[in-house]
């Protein structure tokens, strides 16, 4: 089943913001709107006008055809620099050099205990 102009527009939005890891209210100030507008345009009880359209592309950096063309081309469109980078894990700490490896953990002999 084909979807309409409609849902690939909000699954686009939808994708875009958890790719930027961008808020309904972070985009809401950033088009100039309420985060209620955002939320209501994004679950369909208001719709998404072409005017609308164009500004969430120019938002994102991304052409109005990518956002109506649905989720794969809008966030496939979206610039490296707009797109959330993970946090790098820390560091690990090298052991000094010459420290060998055990070959195998040997358990410490435990206590003797008289029979």
């Amino acid at each position: 089943m084909k979807s309409t102009l409609a849902e690939r527009v909000r699954a686009a939005t939808a994708a875009l913001m958890q790719t930027t890891r961008e808020s309904q209210a972070q985009l809401a100030a950033a088009l100039g709107v309420s985060q209620t507008q955002i939320s209501r345009r994004q679950s369909g009880s208001a719709a998404w006008s072409l005017d609308d359209c164009d500004a969430l592309a120019a938002h994102y950096g991304i052409d109005v055809l990518d956002l109506l063309a649905g989720p794969d081309r809008a966030c496939g469109a979206l610039p490296a620099d707009r797109r959330h980078r993970p946090r790098s894990a820390p560091a690990r700490t090298a052991e000094p050099a010459g420290t060998p490896e055990p070959a195998h953990a040997t358990p410490a002999p435990g206590p003797r205990t008289s029979r």
